[in-house]
């Protein structure tokens, strides 16, 4: 496929108080050079999904229909992974997740409230939380991994009197033609231009393989695109919505830009750089600036972060190129970085300090192993997902989660309902704490505290992570702390421990589990790892 001939596409914008979405299978191309081939997407003949745009404090009531057929990726389904049966290669099941919203539990999206085809359901998403960037993506049980790489996700904007999206905005930002969503995935094609998961032939189609490093860079459902740019300032919201790599991200001709924010808005002052770090589910908010440019200057958003070594030994390589952009001849946004952005005049309110917590909680990240090919799974805690030996944390409490990975690779950990901040990270003496707890057979809960472990101090957090998170980097060998309030009922104007059923009347239509269900999930967003089975329920009791 040669790269920068195709166009970025903008996704389009939907907004209002009351939309619908339809969750269907379509053909896409995703390069000049290759027909159009199956693929899903939201929005009944897209791929992806269009950008939803809503105001703090102005609800949403979104209307779900799954229409989905054949999946693109039958084939790939792994029966014997938990939930997954033969009718989901040609009937699949779909579970809407909006990623980072304050949500009730029962329009969560849970993977246990998956619908079937010919099947809807309404969400209900108050948005009574900070202006921010979200996403939305398929969530159901055991296929997550195969319904989103195919194309089911997409981008979710929470405005607010501040960060308004428009031209002349208080912050002083660039705005419409000058914002720009950017959906980077890593995707892996087959000689005849079709979508693939098979990174190695170790493991046989039909098996679950534990992730997979993909050598072609699409950006917004195109490979390797092209972006025309006026010269001026550019606001990009960029997310990992790829399946499994993290990358470190940077321009071609090494430039400065500054980020302004990541998951739940604004940073206090923008922070200049020249690479991050953006692990999947991770999203963040840049403005670069191609004034400098002559007409015709090229620079490409590349990676060079390795993948893991356990993926290296399988022959895998690192995804260099996402996109191009080339400056024309245009005068674009002629404004500036801004000074701040939070704290001032017509600016929102400062972030506030870290909280201290009342309760220090630890969990684990590992990967079993078991005699099966491939021979490890994924865990949180040594526990499979149907445990019910889960957290419970209390309503209205500040916890300190201490996140341990003993595993050699990252691990970007999400939970839903709550937004947490990092306190930082610490290298973790791994064998000498596994000598000294050693880890039970799967399926009994192991979370040894590790301060007795630490292998040096706590670094805090890279700057551009300073602001509100649900979804953080869990380095091999280390102990992440973030810090995290659950909050009430009564704060949130729903109780986040109500019981909800696939019988509630709210809640219509065929869905693939019975019983009723209580509480959210908290999951590594590889997705191939939170299908097997590194994801966990969790309830916030009072």
């Amino acid at each position: 496929m040669t790269p920068f001939v195709d166009e970025l596409p903008r996704p389009r914008v939907i907004s209002g108080t009351t939309l619908s979405l339809d969750a269907a299978v379509h053909r896409h191309q995703f390069h000049r050079d290759f027909d159009a081939v199956p693929s899903l997407g939201f929005g009944g003949d897209h791929y992806l999904g269009p950008t939803i745009e809503c105001h703090v404090g102005e609800a949403l009531t979104l209307n779900f229909t799954n229409r989905l057929e054949r999946h693109p990726l039958a084939d790939d389904m792994d029966t014997s992974i938990h939930g997954v049966t033969e009718d989901h290669r040609l009937a699949p099941p779909s579970s809407l997740h909006l990623h980072g919203g304050v949500t009730p539990p029962g329009s969560d999206g849970h993977p246990l409230l998956a619908i079937a085809p010919g099947r809807s359901i309404t969400h209900h998403f108050p948005n009574e939380q900070h202006a921010g960037h979200l996403w939305y993506h398929d969530h159901a049980m055991g296929i997550t991994r195969l319904n989103v790489y195919a194309g089911l996700a997409g981008q979710y904007f929470l405005r607010d009197e501040f960060d308004t999206g428009r031209e002349g905005n208080p912050l002083g930002l660039p705005a419409e033609e000058y914002e720009m969503p950017l959906i980077l995935q890593e995707k892996i094609f087959t000689a005849d231009g079709y979508q693939s998961v098979r990174s190695t032939p170790i493991v046989p189609q039909g098996s679950w393989e534990g992730g997979a490093v993909g050598d072609v860079g699409v950006v917004n459902g195109k490979v390797w695109p092209r972006m025309n740019v006026a010269r001026g300032l550019y606001r990009f919201r960029i997310i990992n919505a790829g399946s499994y790599s993290v990358w470190n991200l940077h321009f071609s001709n090494g430039m400065h830009f500054a980020v302004i924010g990541n998951e739940h808005g604004l940073l206090d002052a923008p922070v200049r750089t020249t690479s991050f770090r953006l692990s999947p589910g991770e999203r963040i908010d840049v403005l670069v600036d191609f004034t400098g440019f002559r007409a015709g200057d090229a620079v490409e958003l590349i990676n060079d972060e390795q993948p893991p070594f356990q993926a290296a030994m399988l022959g895998e390589v690192a995804m260099p190129v996402f996109c191009r952009f080339v400056a024309d001849s245009r005068r674009g946004f002629i404004g500036t970085v801004p000074n701040s952005l939070r704290g001032g005049a017509r600016q929102p309110s400062a972030l506030p300090p870290l909280e201290v917590p009342t309760v220090i909680r630890t969990v684990t990240v590992s990967q079993p192993y078991a005699l099966r090919l491939p021979p490890a799974i994924m865990s949180l805690n040594n526990l499979r997902f149907d445990s019910t030996d889960i957290e419970m944390p209390r309503q209205g409490t500040v916890e300190q989660w201490d996140i341990v990975n003993i595993t050699p690779d990252p691990h970007p950990i999400h939970l839903h309902l709550v937004m947490f901040r990092i306190l930082g990270r610490a290298p973790l003496k791994t064998l000498e704490y596994q000598a000294a707890h050693p880890q039970p057979p799967i399926g009994y809960k192991w979370t040894p505290a590790a301060d007795e472990f630490l292998g040096g101090p706590m670094i805090g957090p890279a700057p551009w992570e300073s602001g509100w998170k649900d979804t953080v980097r869990i380095d091999g060998g280390t102990v992440t702390r973030i810090i995290v309030r659950f909050p009430t009922a009564e704060e949130l104007g729903f109780d986040p421990d109500a019981l909800f059923s696939p019988d509630d009347p709210a809640h219509p239509g065929h869905h693939t589990a019975a019983q009723q269900i209580q509480g959210y999930v908290w999951h590594c967003h590889i997705l191939d790892h939170e299908d097997h089975d590194m994801m966990l329920k969790y309830r916030t009791v009072r």
